[in-house]
Formats: structure tokens, sequence, C-alpha cells
């Protein structure tokens, strides 16, 4: 099943398990069983801690649980976890192996002291590349409280439960049985749901911080850049941000980064996140900016307030918000998100295997996006506004070499059809002839651009564009005097992710320059 080059390095992982345990399989005939007993005999086979029995009674086969002798970790894989979800089992397995997790020791006692049976439920793709940080957050959770169960369940492999239960989008997450929430979450995200006075507590600890001198809202490639700059020139640095990253979390491969052949996403974010905690930089989790209120007198110190309650001051600020997803606001859209309308085909694709599908938007990622998805779906329709592409020619030749996918130009979609439980079709005029037309299909993935993240700047003295961009001068200053801005939320063209470390960089070297100067 692993090759010798992962045995060997897994081999060398698997040292630091400290207590014996047990792998429990359930198993049956099929030939996913007899692959997942291959790759469970090669992780026994790595280490003399670690057992396989064949006895296990999971309804679900082919899975295994995670269990030290006479105890229940509550940690089940219903599948095989290779792909993106290989970390994942690694890890598990380090864990209830006895090597201690990577967490605070506040949040290891936050997560001890949670009350009530919390049986959690997560169902992933092996492509999908903000899963694991679900599975890894709860498993961690299930190894540190006996009150909590984590099962990880590969949604392409358990069809019948994905139809029942409607899973349209990964990572999807069941708590006890009802919906608890879909899409990539922090394990700080999933405390703050389960634990509900925690917000609260941590919004009166940060409120209580002293100024910062300079204050990234944001911490996505230009935040992040900006926060070891200004921490390198010794100021007081401190990061408030939704949630450490940004986009590029979602990003999936990244081939255009300067000094590296591949990466992706979440590698590029672990690294960011690492280098910026070599400094002394104080990052804020889960915070999400709501209002900007300008300091009221030369000098002074500028102060955003959050949606959590908390509120931050500092003598200056890098507004580095970013930028989301466009959706195409037409009736249904909203209605059927995660219902059959996705926005990420790399995480949700698999769920809709052999299943008609559309994808609108025929720029680079519209079309990248039908070539990822024509290897699964059965049928992809490609839907432009426009009468021709934006993509590449090199993606649109190999777009449209593919026997699956049909392209339609000049279309306006206007509506998304259900029938109140999921997307059943899509309604398109042709801009031509003004006919409004209508396809059958199971599933919309949206990819038609970015729009930034300012409604929170409304009403502020900082100036925007037409189209909600901040408006930055050569220093990356706004019209607001000690307020920069950096990113894909403000004019600067190119919405790249090294054009941000960029902007980020300048825009904390034009706020050191703004603090020693005033």
């Amino acid at each position: 099943m692993l090759d010798d080059n992962l045995k060997t390095q897994l081999k060398a992982y698997l040292q630091k398990v400290t207590r014996p345990f047990e792998i429990v399989a359930s198993l049956d005939d099929g030939d996913k069983s007899k692959e997942l007993h291959d790759l469970l005999t090669d992780i026994v086979s790595l280490s003399d801690k670690i057992t396989l029995k064949l006895d296990g009674q999971d309804a679900r086969r082919p899975s295994f649980a995670l269990n030290r002798p006479g105890e229940e970790t509550g940690i089940v894989f219903a599948g095989i976890p290779m792909g993106h979800e290989f970390t994942s089992l690694v890890l598990a397995l380090l864990q209830v192996g006895g090597h201690p997790p990577k967490a605070s020791d506040e949040v290891i006692e936050q997560i001890q002291g949670l009350e009530g049976e919390l049986h959690f439920e997560t169902y992933y793709s092996l492509s999908c590349q903000n899963c694991p940080d679900v599975v890894q957050a709860l498993n961690l959770m299930a190894v540190l409280s006996p009150k909590v169960r984590h099962v990880a369940i590969d949604g392409a492999l358990f069809q019948d439960e994905v139809e029942a239960r409607q899973v349209m989008s990964v990572p999807s997450i069941y708590l006890n049985g009802e919906p608890f929430d879909q899409g990539r979450m922090s394990l700080e995200q999933i405390l703050a749901k389960v634990d509900t006075g925690a917000a609260e507590r941590e919004a009166a600890k940060l409120s209580e911080k002293d100024a910062f001198d300079v204050l990234m809202i944001g911490g996505g490639p230009a935040g992040a850049a900006a926060a070891i700059y200004a921490a390198r020139k010794g100021l007081r640095t401190g990061v408030a941000s939704e949630r450490f990253g940004g986009q590029v979390v979602d990003t999936m491969g990244i081939e255009n980064f300067i000094s590296m052949n591949y990466t992706e996403g979440p590698k590029l974010v672990a690294a960011l996140e690492e280098h910026v905690k070599e400094y002394e930089v104080d990052v804020m989790n889960l915070q999400r900016a709501v209002k900007l209120v300008p300091a009221t007198q030369p000098g002074g110190e500028h102060e955003v307030r959050f949606e959590s309650g908390a509120s931050l001051k500092s003598k200056t600020l890098v507004l580095a918000t970013g930028a989301r997803w466009r959706e195409m606001n037409v009736p249904g859209e909203a209605e059927y998100r995660n219902k059959g309308v996705a926005y990420c085909p790399h995480c949700d694709g698999p769920l809709f295997k052999g299943k008609r599908v559309a994808v609108i938007g025929g720029g680079n990622s519209g079309v990248e996006a039908a070539i990822d998805l024509a290897g699964i779906v059965g049928q992809v329709t490609l839907i432009e506004f426009m009468d021709e592409m934006r993509a590449d020619a090199v993606l649109q030749k190999k777009l449209k070499s593919l026997p699956n996918v049909e392209i339609l130009l000049g279309a306006r979609t206007t509506e998304v059809n259900g029938d109140g439980t999921r997307v059943n079709g899509l309604t398109y005029e042709e801009r031509a002839s003004g006919e409004i037309k209508r396809l059958d299909l199971e599933g919309i993935f949206v990819q038609i651009g970015l729009v930034p993240n300012t409604e929170w700047l409304k009403g502020s003295p900082v100036e925007m564009s037409e189209r909600g961009e901040i408006i930055v001068d050569a220093h990356g200053m706004t019209s607001l005097p000690g307020v920069f801005a950096a990113g894909d939320v403000t004019t600067v063209p190119y919405k790249q992710i090294i054009i941000a470390m960029g902007e980020g960089s300048k825009a904390a070297l034009g706020a050191f320059d703004h603090l020693i100067r005033s």
C-alpha cells in the first residue's frame, strides 16, 4: 500500500510513539477493505507499539478506530485516509501514541473542561485541502477529552450516507447527529462554537490590551508580510484576522510563487505562520472587523471594533482584509449554497461523481475548475457571460479537448433552480437572442472573480474606488493619515500572492516611516 519512501518517513515519525495502542479495524470482503487492510498492515509493521485487531464491530466498513488498551479514544476513520487526510492519520497515530499535541495549555484546559457528550462526524473528500484542519482539530479534541468522539468519513466512499444526509459540500460536520457546520474551521473556531462563553471571554481580554504601534487587520499574505517587517523594526505589532492565511488557505496548487516550483496554499500558510511567530507579534484570530474609529487628533490612536465585541487601538493600521469569491447574486444562489452551489471544486468535486454540473466563469479559475471536474463528474457545462473566454490559451485548448465538456458563451445565469432541498437546474439567458433556457444539473461551481472585503469601512474617511477597493498611494497610505492598506483589498492591480506580500511589506515600512516622522 505504502511505497518504500513513505514507509521510511512514517517509521521515523512513529518513533515518537511512547504508549502502546491498538488499531481496531471493521472490514468486509470488498476491494476497499482489502486496500485498508494493506495500509494498516504496513503501519503496524513500522512500530512495535502498535497492534492490529480485525474484530471491529463498526457498521461502517471499511473503518478503523485508534484505541489504547482498555480505552476508546473516540477517534475513528471511516474510509482510507490517504490524499490530504494522510497527514491527519499520522497526527492521530502520534497523539494516541502519547506524543504531546501542539496546543497551548489554555486550549488544552478549555477542551478538557467541555461539558456534555460531544459526538462529531465529519464528511471529507480526499482532494479537499480544507478538510484536514477540521479532522485534525476534532481528533485532537477526542484525544484530550473522554467526552468527545470523532468519526472522519470519506464521503466518496459512503455515498449512501452522503445522499441520505444530503451532504453536498465538504467538510460537513455533524454534532450528536445534527448539522453543526460546513467549511474549513480551525480548532479555535470549533471551540468558540461549542464553548459559548469563550468568545465573550476572549473579547474582554483583547479589549484590555495596550495600544499597538502597528496593527494589521487581516492575516493573509499582505498582513503576514507587514507583520514581519513591522516586528523587525522593533515596533509593537499585532495581527487581528478572521482566519490566518486568508484566501491562500483555500488555494490548491501554486506554481508562480518565485523561488519554489510548486506548493499548496495550506503549506504556504503554515510557513507564513511559523515565520510570523518567530517575532514578537501578537496574533489574534477569529476577529472580524466591523468598524474603524479614526484618531480624533494627529498622532492619536485609531480604534478597530470587532464582531466579537473586542476593541483594539493602534497608532497606525495596515488594512489587509483581502477579498472573497464573488457571488452571482441571482435568485436561488443563497438558498442552495452548500446544497449544490459551491465555490471550491477541489473540495466538493468528489461529491458530484458521475453527475452533471455547471461552472460559472470563463477566466483561468473557471476553466481550471472545469478541467478538474471533468475527470470526476459525468458532464460539465462551462457558462461564460462574454462572447469569448478570458482564460489562458493553453487552458482553453485543454478544456476544448475534453469529451464531457460543453461551453456556452454569451450566456447570463438568471436563476439557480432546486426542489427545496438541493439544486436540480440552472436558468440562463442567451444574450444575443434574449432566449431563456434551462439546464438540468446537480451542481453549480461559481468561479467569477473576487470582491474586496471593505463593507466594514463604509462611512469611514478611508477613500475607496467604485469597485469598493481601498485607494492607496505609492507608500501604501490611504486617505486617512496613519492608516495603510495592502493586498487584494486595494486598488493595486494584479491580485497575486507575491504582489500582496510585497505590498504588505511596503505598507509596514510606510507605517514605520509615518511613526518616526510624526
